[in-house]
Order: C-alpha cells, then structure tokens, then sequence
C-alpha cells in the first residue's frame, strides 16, 4: 500500500508539472484571485466507473483546500447523466486539477468497462481474463488497478516478480529443458521465491515440459481449440494453465470452453477505449 501511494504522488506531481509549466496562464489571466464554486463529474456513456479515489489524490495534491464529495464509487456500472462526484473550491484549482482528473479516470474506466465484460462473459466457468505487460510506460499500476476494479486479475507487474520463459527465452537458453534447468538453478542460487511459468508454441513443447518438470504454470500460445483442448487434457491439473494469443471478447468464452484456468488479454490495456466524461461547472 505504501508503495502505490509512493508511485500514485510521484505520478500526479509528474503529471502536473508536465501540464502546468510555469502556470495556468488561462487561468490566472480569466479567473480572478480567490474566486471559489463548484464542478461535477458527469458520465456521457454506459461503462464501469474506475479512479475515484485517483481523483481524490489528484484534488488533495494541486489544492488541500479543495473538498470533493463522491457519489459513485469505483467498480459501479454507470449510464450518461450520472454524476460520480462534486468538487468544491478554488475555481483555479478545480481547472489545474481537471484535465488530470479525466485523463485518469476516463482511461481507467475504459478498461475496468472492458474487463468487465470479459468477467461476465466467463461467468459460469473456471476461467479468469488476466492482463498483460502490455501497459503504457509508467501507467501500469493504474492501468492494472483499473483490471482488478472491473473484474479481472493481474498477471505478473514487472520483470522481477516472476519466471516467465518465453518463446525467445527458450530459443536463446537452447531449449526448453536448458531454459527450465536455469531458471531452478538461478532461484536457488538467488534465494529467491518466484513462480516459474513457460511459454510453449506446440503439443511438442508442452510434452517436453511435461517431462522436465519445474515449471508452475504453462502459457498455452495461440493454440486453436481443439489444440488447447488436447494440450489440457495432457496437463491434467498438474500445472495452472493460461491461454494467450488471438483471444478476443467474441472468443473469450469459446477458449474458456477448453478449460484453462486462465485467458490472457492484452488488449485490455494496449488498445482499450477510454470512457467518456467531463467535469463541468455547477452555477447556483
């Protein structure tokens, strides 16, 4: 917790800086000094809200006088016309915090809505949608906040918090068994306590992971159905198995259908569309 509020501050003063450069020259041209009021946040289409309490952050860093009052919370279905929440303050403030504010929750709530219809979709099943590393550079923490709002599960955050061997990984460790023999060997070397998953492009690979052993879970890649299908049935529950590679939300359900335990989608946070919002002045 202390250290997404450590990268959540570091982001908004970021951001802010980058934004306001040596002032809000509209702002201070236009609005005259200690002039206060009110703006809304309002919906304009259907999704699933995420970033409230981003914004909440946002509005207590550029002005802690600035009182905001949240009416929807994170992880509610929205519809245009709701208002998710009403800032107070100084009417300078509410503009240098705005644009901050709706870049946020506006991306967030595009891939808590996305994930979210990936999750309901699965309903019934075994299977869970998980993110990817795919995520805008310094973003990730939100962007795979905004997954675990609507529905979904993170996968791994970085390079450092799991084994994951890829096809390349495999090709430059020269093998299947060689890359899974050093990964075992570098964590016991290392002291390290990291799950190990392997990536595998065919029912040949998987059978040699199948006969080397050490592996956690198998990354089943762009396999067609009946593949996947056969490729779980070999594993037998022995391994946590993911599907990757082709899955899109028309599909999700059908690769669900194999039985894996998870499907993963990078679409959920490279390509997703942000829902649309705007903050708007409230006059008395």
């Amino acid at each position: 917790m202390q250290e997404y509020q450590e990268l959540l501050q570091k982001f908004i003063v970021n951001a802010l800086a980058e934004d306001e450069g040596d002032g809000d020259h509209t702002s201070l041209s236009t609005i005259p000094e200690g002039s206060t009021g009110a703006a809304k946040l309002l919906i304009k289409e259907e999704g699933v809200v995420a970033g409230v309490s981003v914004a909440l952050e946002i509005f207590r860093l550029v002005d802690p006088g600035l009182e905001a009052e949240v009416l929807i919370g994170d992880g509610a279905r929205v519809s245009p016309g709701d208002i998710v929440l009403v800032v107070k303050g100084s009417d300078r403030s509410i503009l240098l915090a705005e644009r901050l504010v709706l870049n946020t929750m506006q991306r967030m709530s595009g891939i808590a809505t996305a994930t979210r219809y990936i999750a309901e979709r699965l309903e019934g099943t075994r299977t869970r949608v998980l993110d990817t590393r795919k995520t805008t550079p310094n973003l990730r923490f939100l962007e795979k906040m905004a997954v675990k709002i609507g529905g979904g599960t993170n996968h791994r955050f970085g390079l450092y918090d799991m084994i994951l061997i890829k096809d390349n990984h495999v090709d430059y460790a020269g093998g299947i068994a060689n890359a899974l023999k050093a990964a075992r060997q570098y964590l016991v070397e290392k002291q390290k306590q990291l799950a190990i998953e392997i990536e595998v492009r065919s029912i040949g690979e998987l059978e040699q992971v199948l006969a080397e052993g050490g592996a956690d879970r198998i990354l089943l890649d762009n396999f067609d159905y009946e593949t996947l299908r056969t490729a779980v049935k070999l594993i037998n529950g022995r391994y946590v198995t993911e599907a990757s590679g082709g899955i899109t939300a028309e599909n999700a359900l059908e690769y669900a259908g194999c039985g894996v335990d998870f499907i993963s989608m990078g679409a959920l946070t490279h390509s997703v569309k942000s829902l649309d919002m705007s903050l708007k002045a409230m006059h008395e």
